[in-house]
């Protein structure tokens, strides 16, 4: 018979020591996430796939740029998980630009796109974006993102990983002196007939040189222009 008072369970350092990690894993908070996608479908899948991780917490949605930055500001979560492409008005990019500066840097921004040109990692990253995923990610790779992004550390999918290297390793462009002046005007946000003025050029001569500088750049946009010349420091 055993004596009353006698523990008949395991005791001692084995048992403390195997109750440890699942109470340090029941206390660790969850981490905190606002969701930001313009499309209302999205935004259920991927509510739905966050719940199945206890290690994270969705505490708000965005359907726009502007309003992602207004939930941040008010709910202060860890993570922002963003689109790119939203839509009218603020995209992803600025809002993550806001976000950031907003927090001082204490709310990280994951973008979650289907984007993967080196304009728009560049863009995304140069406006304090943490991490850079495409939406074609396995879960567990997107659960890991997340949390790396919460802890402050840099996440990329592959493919955007490689593009990133390849283009640290390509040498820069070269530019002749009359795109960089065009180059420089575009930067300013000026029109082609605006720059044709500045430069005493016909708007014609101006989409041709345009063309040449979106090849040397590998860039199909203004806006992707500017911001590869301003990553390789084209501009003077």
């Amino acid at each position: 018979m055993t004596p009353a008072g006698t523990p008949t369970g395991p005791t001692g350092p084995t048992a403390a020591s195997a109750a440890e990690p699942a109470a340090s894993v029941a206390s660790a908070a969850p981490v905190r996430l606002v969701l930001c996608d313009d499309h209302a479908v999205v935004r259920a899948g991927l509510r739905a796939l966050l719940g199945s991780d206890p290690g994270v917490a969705v505490v708000g949605e965005a359907d726009s740029g502007a309003e992602a930055v207004a939930l941040a500001a008010k709910l202060a979560p860890d993570v922002v998980l963003m689109d790119l492409q939203l839509g009218a008005g603020m995209d992803g990019v600025e809002a993550t630009r806001r976000i950031t500066a907003a927090s001082g840097g204490s709310v990280h921004v994951l973008v979650l796109t289907t984007y993967d040109t080196d304009a728009d990692i560049t863009r995304a990253i140069e406006a304090g974006a943490t991490g850079y995923l495409l939406k074609a990610e396995r879960p567990d790779e997107l659960f890991t993102a997340i949390h790396s992004a919460a802890a402050g550390r840099t996440a990329l999918s592959a493919p955007v990983a490689h593009r990133v290297m390849a283009r640290m390793r390509s040498p820069r462009p070269t530019l002749t002196d009359r795109e960089r002046d065009i180059l420089g005007q575009l930067s300013r946000g000026l029109t082609n007939r605006d720059i044709a003025k500045a430069l005493f050029l016909s708007e014609a001569t101006v989409k041709t040189h345009l063309g040449r500088i979106y090849d040397k750049l590998g860039v199909d946009t203004r806006a992707g222009a500017v911001a590869v010349a301003k990553e390789q420091r084209l501009l003077s």
